[in-house]
């Protein structure tokens, strides 16, 4: 089976999504016979660094909705994500543009890396609140997974896989996707959105039906 997943690294439902989706393979008992690739897709192309220490107040900014109903918003995010045993960190959360951090996914992905550089990004940003913009950063997690770095250094330097992330931009664009995460099995069963667990774990079997 193969599943390709849209997402942004700066996505909280992209995080609750993968989260939920591993977690019906594993009950189904499909991890093994399952390939997960992982598309690029930017939420914010254009967006600049910027610390959060209220994401409440940054969401009714905005969405223009009243903070009660952004904070509402939120909380349910947190919970959602402690429902999986993530400890989401909008407190010290630190927006950038994410397009390093997805080329270097891309890279990640010629090695047999893209799984856990993936997951090291996703923890990175929402629980440990890095800076997933910054060069220094990245550099580090991508060591700690095992990523060479001056191959590292070319990505920066050169700009590599930048032409694959815009290809899976395009893509996502091309199908009409608007939001993220959007996830593809066996190119038959498309589901939107950061589904429950029982809800992945249907479109997983209809899928293996069709």
């Amino acid at each position: 089976m193969r599943i390709e997943i849209w997402s942004d690294f700066a996505c909280p439902y992209c995080y609750i999504g993968k989260k939920r989706l591993e977690k019906a393979l594993e009950e189904l008992k499909k991890e093994e016979e399952t390939k997960i690739v992982f598309k690029s897709f930017q939420l914010d192309p254009s967006g600049v660094r910027m610390e959060l220490s209220d994401y409440s107040e940054y969401m009714a900014k905005k969405y223009n909705i009243p903070y009660d109903q952004a904070k509402a918003q939120v909380d349910g995010m947190v919970n959602s994500a402690k429902e999986l045993g993530l400890d989401f960190r909008y407190d010290i959360l630190i927006k950038n543009n994410m397009v390093l951090a997805h080329q270097i996914a891309k890279y990640a992905k010629t090695v047999g890396k893209d799984k856990v550089i993936v997951e090291r990004f996703f923890k990175g940003y929402f629980e440990e609140g890095a800076d997933l913009g910054d060069i220094q950063v990245l550099s580090t997690m991508s060591k700690e997974v095992g990523l060479d770095p001056q191959n590292f250094k070319k990505i920066i330097e050169q700009k590599l896989y930048l032409s694959e992330v815009l290809a899976d931009q395009k893509q996502a664009s091309d199908m009409g996707v608007r939001g993220v995460p959007f996830i593809v099995i066996d190119g038959k069963v498309s589901v939107s959105g950061a589904q429950s667990i029982e809800y992945f774990k249907l479109a997983l079997e209809k899928a293996s039906e069709v």
